[in-house]
């Protein structure tokens, strides 16, 4: 898990292809929270790259991944981490992806997503979303206790 960071920043990174998608992203979580630094990466390989020089100190509270991207699926990132040792395999990490398909939401699970989202295309649903993802108890839920697909 992340450690607790007492500046009151939170750190959240982000993976996705489409930049009008990181753009749109970066618009709506700074209108909710302005206490956060965003870091964005434009495939799985550049992600990687900036998680894996982090110290403990530096992790982000949440990573949010698309699945669809070229170089390095967000799946293949989230086996990845998962697959780490030390506190980055501990991260939030929230699969973020046109797709519902059942299967992408099925691997993402198994391969140890806390959640599942399927993107809004409105920019009010994606703040409402946002909004219900940072704001969720994740130290105190149970893996029983929390929904794991967020429409």
């Amino acid at each position: 898990m992340a450690f607790e960071n007492y500046n009151s920043k939170r750190f959240i990174y982000m993976a996705d292809d489409d930049s009008d998608d990181r753009e749109f992203f970066a618009d709506a979580l700074s209108e909710i929270e302005r206490d956060v630094i965003l870091k964005q990466a434009p495939d799985g390989m550049h992600l990687m790259e900036s998680l894996l020089t982090l110290s403990e100190s530096e992790l982000p509270d949440f990573i949010f991944l698309d699945i669809n991207m070229p170089g390095k699926t967000g799946l293949e990132c989230l086996q990845e981490i998962r697959n780490l040792s030390g506190g980055l395999k501990e991260v939030n990490i929230v699969m973020l992806s046109t797709s519902s398909d059942p299967e992408n939401i099925r691997r993402a699970s198994e391969l140890g997503a806390t959640f599942y989202a399927v993107k809004p295309s409105c920019f009010e649903r994606l703040k409402s979303l946002l909004e219900e993802v940072l704001s969720m108890d994740l130290v105190g839920a149970g893996e029983g206790n929390k929904k794991f697909l967020l429409v």
